[in-house]
C-alpha cells in the first residue's frame, strides 16, 4: 500500500491507472449502457415502460441495435477513462501517502478524507465524460420511443454533440450536472477506497515482507468494495443521470437541479426509483474496479519505466 512506501512515484501510478481504466471499461461497457437506459426510463401514467428488467433491456437493445449498439458511446468513455481512472487511483495513493501520521499509519477517517479528495479531483474529467456518454448510450431508447410516437430523432455523434454544446454554452456546457457528479463520486470514493484497502490488507502477500497482495486478492477486494459502494450511492447516480440527459423522450419530466430531481423522482416514482439500475450498476462496478485494481497493483508501468516496486 502507498502509505508503507518510503517514496511516492506519481508517473507510474498515473500510467497504471490509465491502463486499468481502458481494460476495465472495455470489459463492462454493455452493462453500463443498460444501466443508463434503465435509470433514464420514466414510468408512464398507466405504468407503461420500455424495459421491464435488466435482461429485457439487454435483449431489446441487442435486437434493435445489434452488437455494436451495445458499445454506443464507448469511444468517448475509453478516450476519457484513461485520465479519469489515472487521476482517481493516483490521487488516492497521493493523499494516502501525504495524510499519514508521524507513526506512518493511516486512521480510517484519514483514509476517508483521502478517498473523498480523490473523488473530488476526478470530476474535472468525469463530468464531461459522463455527460457525453449518457447522451450516446440513451440515444437508442429515446429514438425507439419517438418512433412509437410517430416521430424521428436525428442521430448525432459525440463530436457533433461536443461541438454543439461548446457553441451554445462554451466550456461550461460540458459541465452540466457537476454538482450531482461530485455528490456521487466523492461519496463513492469515501466508501470505496478505505473498504478496498481494508479488504486488500486481509489477503496473503506476494512474498514475505511485501506490501503487495496476490492478484486475486486485489481483484476480489476491488469487486466487493466496488459493488457495495456502487449500491450505497446509486440514488445519487440516478439523479446525476437524469440531470445529464439532454434529450428526453416525449412526456418525460425535466429537472431544474439536484433538490428538484430528488423531490420529483420521489413524488412521481417512489423510493424504489432511486435504486433503478442498482443491480446492473453493482455488476458494472464490481468487475470494473476489480480489474482496474488488479492491473493497477500489478504495476505494469513500474516494469516498463524501470521504477522499483514496493
Amino acid at each position: 500500500m502507498a502509505e508503507k512506501q518510503k517514496t511516492f512515484s506519481l508517473i507510474p501510478k498515473i500510467v497504471n491507472g490509465g491502463i486499468a481504466g481502458i481494460i476495465g471499461v472495455t470489459c463492462v461497457f454493455p452493462l453500463d449502457l443498460v444501466k443508463t437506459r434503465l435509470q433514464n426510463q420514466q414510468i408512464g401514467p398507466n405504468g407503461e415502460r420500455m424495459y421491464n428488467s435488466m435482461i429485457d433491456a439487454f435483449k431489446k437493445t441487442y435486437r434493435n441495435e445489434g452488437f455494436l449498439g451495445m458499445y454506443r458511446g464507448s469511444a468517448v468513455n475509453i478516450l476519457l477513462i484513461t485520465p479519469e481512472k489515472a487521476i482517481k487511483l493516483a490521487a488516492n495513493d497521493f493523499f494516502r501517502f501525504n495524510l499519514q501520521t508521524k507513526e506512518k499509519t493511516l486512521p480510517l477517517f484519514r483514509q476517508m478524507i483521502a478517498g473523498g479528495l480523490a473523488g473530488l479531483c476526478q470530476i474535472v474529467i468525469t463530468t464531461p465524460m459522463e455527460l457525453l456518454k449518457i447522451q450516446m448510450q440513451d440515444a437508442g431508447r429515446v429514438a425507439a420511443q419517438a418512433l412509437l410516437a410517430g416521430k424521428t430523432v436525428k442521430k448525432t455523434s459525440a463530436t457533433e454533440l461536443t461541438l454543439g454544446l461548446l457553441k451554445q454554452h462554451g466550456i461550461i456546457g460540458l459541465y452540466k450536472g457537476t454538482g450531482a457528479t461530485m455528490l456521487r463520486d466523492v461519496s463513492f470514493s469515501v466508501i470505496y477506497f478505505p473498504l478496498f484497502a481494508t479488504l486488500n490488507d486481509l489477503g496473503p502477500r506476494k512474498r514475505d515482507g511485501s506490501n503487495e497482495a496476490v492478484f486475486w486478492c486485489s481483484f476480489l477486494a476491488g469487486c466487493a468494495a466496488g459493488s457495495f459502494a456502487a449500491l450505497a450511492v446509486n440514488p445519487f447516480d440516478v439523479v446525476k443521470t437524469r440531470l445529464q440527459a439532454l434529450t428526453k423522450a416525449e412526456g418525460e419530466r425535466s429537472y431544474t437541479g439536484i433538490g428538484n430531481a430528488f423531490v420529483n423522482i420521489l413524488k412521481y416514482e417512489g423510493v424504489t426509483a432511486f435504486f433503478k439500475g442498482g443491480a446492473c450498476r453493482m455488476i458494472v462496478i464490481a468487475p470494473l474496479f476489480g480489474i482496474a485494481q488488479t492491473v493497477y497493483y500489478l504495476g505494469v508501468a513500474e516494469y516498463l519505466l524501470g521504477y522499483p516496486r514496493g
